[in-house]
């Protein structure tokens, strides 16, 4: 009797505990439910947490590739998902319902708005190729989801910011200008992580751009 008795307290010792629980996590889930995502948040998350989750994100997607480019391929498509959200925040909290379609006033909209509400800062340089009309750069000189990350040299040729590109070009084909967007490290004196973005639209947004420019 006394061990059963001493199972039972024991058995509704751990349902109160559970209770607690669900409590804190129903008053967690109220408080970001309740959260106004029309404002950015002022308690953002600490660039360690993010670091270690990022990093988990490409240990994930690395064990389900056969190579480096099949990983970027994965980084890209999980960079995506996020783009369209991210494209959907920017929207709502710009109070427009206007969407840039030209190009751009679409990269000038990444470059800013976009980098802002993701790196807390504007990229750091907006470019066109001197080779080709059809491609733009957007460097970032210290992207912060690179700054833990070490890339084994056996890798060297992988670009852990195809996670970015595929923002990236989620954003432009939300806003009508499909391109093909890839992700670069190209080091600099002192900036060692500095990333540069490269755009290349597909030949009918140039085909429009001409025509709308023909029409002014």
């Amino acid at each position: 009797m006394a061990s059963q008795s001493h199972a039972q307290a024991q058995a509704q010792m751990h349902t109160q505990n559970l209770m607690k629980l669900d409590n804190k996590t129903s008053k967690r889930s109220n408080m970001l439910l309740e959260h106004n995502v029309s404002r950015p948040r002022r308690d953002r998350v600490g660039l360690g947490a993010f670091a270690f989750m990022f990093a988990e994100i490409i240990r994930y997607s690395q064990n389900r590739v056969l190579g480096i480019q099949d990983l970027e391929a994965k980084l890209s498509e999980i960079g995506q998902r996020v783009g369209v959200r991210m494209f959907e925040l920017a929207m709502w909290r710009e109070k427009t319902v206007h969407r840039e379609t030209r190009v751009l006033q679409t990269l000038v909209f990444i470059n800013t708005v976009v980098w802002r509400a993701l790196f807390d800062k504007q990229a750091d340089s907006l470019e066109r190729s001197t080779e080709s009309d059809d491609e733009y750069m957007i460097t970032d000189n210290e992207p912060a989801i690179l700054k833990y990350i070490s890339v084994p040299k056996e890798m060297s040729s992988f670009s852990p910011g195809a996670f970015i590109s595929g923002i990236v070009e989620a954003i432009a084909r939300c806003c009508q200008c499909p391109a093909r967007v890839t992700s670069h490290v190209v080091p600099a004196d002192g900036l060692p992580l500095r990333t540069v973005i490269l755009l290349k639209f597909d030949k009918e947004v140039m085909d429009r751009e001409k025509r709308l420019e023909a029409g002014k």
